[in-house]
C-alpha cells in the first residue's frame, strides 16, 4: 500500500489546522482526515469519525498497522508543512 497523492485544505482556526484528503494506490480516496494541534504545539493526524447516538466519536476509516498509521501520517504532515511554509 501507497499513498500516491494527498490534498490539503486549510482550516479556518482552532485545534483542527487543515483537512486532508488521501488517494491509495492511485484507485481508492478517504476524505476528511484532519491535521490537529496538539498541546506542546506537536501537529498530528486523525482518521475520519462520525459522531454516534452516544456521543462518541467513531472511526469510519482507520489503518490497521502501525507501519500504515505511520506512512499516511508521515505524507499528510509533510503536505501540510508544505502548505503552511
Amino acid at each position: 500500500m501507497k499513498v500516491t497523492e494527498v490534498r490539503i485544505s486549510p482550516a479556518k482556526g482552532g485545534k483542527v489546522r487543515a483537512f486532508a484528503s488521501i488517494v491509495i494506490d492511485d484507485c481508492f480516496m478517504v476524505n476528511d482526515l484532519r491535521v490537529m494541534s496538539g498541546r506542546e504545539g506537536q501537529y498530528f493526524v486523525t482518521m475520519p469519525a462520525r459522531k454516534a447516538r452516544n456521543g462518541q466519536l467513531r472511526d469510519i476509516a482507520h489503518p490497521l498497522n502501525s507501519e500504515t498509521r505511520k506512512e499516511i501520517e508521515d505524507r499528510v504532515l509533510d503536505e501540510f508543512n508544505r502548505a503552511v511554509a
